[in-house]
C-alpha cells in the first residue's frame, strides 16, 4: 500500500516509525514531515492544514490510505473532503472531530449522557462569566471553546487569575475565533491519565494507558507545555480503574456520538482525572496524543496499518491488538525558552550516538535539515524514548540517550517517570 501521513511533529515521527514496520506497506509519504521522518518517508512541502493541497498530493501519489496526525485538519473536515473524492482516510469526520474542536459541545454531550466529567458553564460575554467565577471561587479552569494550539485551557489558582483569563479570551481575543465562546469548569483534583483508543464507530479498542508531564519545570512547576515527557504503563491504573474508564467513559462516548449521527472513526483520546470517585473527563482529543504516542506505539506488538484499515472499514471487532509488558519512557528535549520564545536553527549533534543505544529511539518533533545538518525548528525538538523491563531501566536508558545529544539552549526535565517509582 501507498500511505500518506499528514503532520510534522514527534507524534507523526512515531506513527511513521510504526507504519514503516508493516508488511502491508509499499511506500510511505509524509506532508510536510521533519528531518527524522525524512529518514523513513518521502516528504512533501505541503502544510498539514492545506486540505486542497493534501487532496491533490494524495491523488497524485495514488495513496491507498491517508493517516491524519494533527487536530486542525480533522476539525477543518479533511476526512469528509477525502471521502467525498473516493480516498480512504484514517481519522474522524468534521462532525465527529467537534468533540475536540468545541469544548462546549463536548461538555454538553457528556452531561446529556451522564458521562463523568466536571461541572461547567458556557459564556459568550465577559460580564456573566466574571460573575460566575466570583460565585464559584478558585481554583477554577477557564477554557477557550475552540482549538488554541494547546494553550486555550488556563488553570486559575485565584479568582483574579480567572478574571484575567476571561478578559484575555473574550475581550483581548488572544485566541481569535477559538475564543468566541468560553467554558468555565470545576477544577478536578487528582493524578491525570491519558487513555487513547481506536474506534470504528461501533467497537472501541483501548490502547495501553500513559501519563504525560505538562509543566516545563521539575516537580511539576512552571508554565504548561505541550508535554515534556511521558511514560507507560501507569502504576496507578489498576485493571479495575482501566475497566471503569472504558465502561463509563470510552464506550458510552462512542455510543453517544453514534446516536447523535456523528459516527466516531479513528482515535479517541480521553484526558482523564483520577478523582476519589473514579475517572472523570478533563478533555477529549480527536487524534493520537503527543508525546503519548511516543510511548504507546513502541509497546504495540500488532501491525498498526492493519488496525487502521480495520477502523476505516468498520471491522475493528475482528482484531485484538497485542501489547508488550515492557515499560516505555519518553523524555522531551526542548529549545531554551520554550514554551515561550526560543531560537531556531541551532545544529544538533549526537543523534547517531543516541540511536545506537539498545532499546532507544529518537523521535524528531521540531527539526529540519539545513546545509546538510539537522537543526532545531520548534520548541519541542526531540522525544527520546527507551524501553526497559522495569521503570528504573527505562528511565536510565532514556537519559543515556538524552545525554548523548547536544544543541545550543537544549533543556529537559530530569524527573520524567519518577512519579511511577513512587
Amino acid at each position: 500500500m501507498n500511505v500518506l501521513l499528514v503532520g510534522s511533529g514527534g507524534r507523526e515521527h512515531a506513527l511513521a516509525w510504526k507504519l514503516k514496520r508493516s508488511p502491508l506497506l509499499r511506500e510511505l509519504h509524509c506532508a510536510p514531515g521533519n528531518a527524522g521522518i525524512a529518514q523513513l518517508a518521502t516528504c512533501h512541502d505541503v502544510s498539514a492544514e492545506d486540505v486542497p493541497g493534501l487532496l491533490a498530493l494524495a491523488r497524485g501519489l495514488a495513496a491507498d490510505l491517508t493517516v491524519v496526525g494533527p487536530e486542525a485538519p480533522l476539525v477543518a473536515g479533511i476526512v469528509d473532503e477525502f471521502t467525498a473524492n473516493g480516498l480512504r482516510v484514517f481519522g474522524p469526520t468534521k462532525a465527529a472531530a467537534v468533540l475536540e474542536g468545541s469544548k462546549s459541545f463536548c461538555r454538553e454531550l457528556l452531561e446529556r449522557h451522564s458521562i463523568p466529567s466536571a461541572k461547567y458553564a458556557v459564556f459568550t460575554e465577559p460580564g456573566p462569566a466574571l460573575r460566575y467565577v466570583r460565585e464559584q471561587g478558585a481554583p477554577i479552569v477557564v477554557k477557550a471553546d475552540g482549538l488554541a494550539a494547546g494553550k486555550g485551557a488556563i488553570v486559575c489558582e485565584s479568582v483574579g487569575q480567572a478574571e484575567a483569563a476571561i478578559r484575555q479570551i473574550l475581550v483581548d481575543r488572544a485566541f481569535g475565533e477559538a475564543g468566541d465562546r468560553l467554558v468555565v469548569e470545576e477544577c478536578l483534583q487528582g493524578p491525570e491519565l491519558s487513555l487513547i483508543a481506536f474506534s470504528d464507530g461501533k467497537t472501541v479498542s483501548p490502547m495501553v494507558p500513559s501519563q504525560d508531564h505538562k509543566r516545563a519545570g521539575e516537580r511539576d512547576t512552571g508554565p504548561n507545555t505541550g508535554g515534556m515527557g511521558c511514560y507507560s504503563p501507569v502504576p496507578l491504573v489498576t485493571p479495575e480503574v482501566f475497566e471503569q474508564a472504558v465502561v463509563e467513559v470510552l464506550n458510552p462516548t462512542v455510543a453517544a456520538m453514534a446516536a447523535a449521527g456523528r459516527l466516531y472513526k479513528g482515535v479517541l483520546y480521553a484526558g482523564l482525572m483520577l478523582t476519589a470517585t473514579g475517572p472523570r473527563v478533563l478533555e477529549f482529543n480527536a487524534r493520537f496524543g503527543d508525546p503519548e504516542t511516543q510511548v504507546i506505539l513502541p509497546r504495540l506488538e500488532s501491525d498498526l496499518l492493519e488496525i487502521m484499515l480495520a477502523v476505516v472499514d468498520g471491522k475493528l471487532d475482528t482484531l485484538s491488538p497485542k501489547w508488550s509488558e515492557r515499560v516505555a519512557v519518553c523524555v522531551v528535549v526542548a529549545s531554551g525558552g520554550y514554551p515561550g520564545s526560543y531560537e531556531k536553527g541551532n545544529a544538533l549533534s549526537g543523534l547517531e550516538e543516541a540511536e545506537k543505544l539498545a532499546d532507544v529511539t529518537v523521535f524528531h518533533a521540531g527539526t529540519a535539515r539545513k546545509d546538510g545538518q539537522v537543526v532545531t525548528a520548534g520548541g519541542r525538538v526531540l522525544g527520546v524514548t527507551a524501553l526497559g523491563d522495569d521503570f528504573p531501566a527505562a528511565i536510565r536508558r532514556a537519559y543515556e540517550g538524552v545525554d548523548r545529544i547536544t544543541f545550543e539552549g537544549a533543556y529537559c526535565r530530569r524527573d520524567i517517570a519518577r512519579r511511577a517509582l513512587q
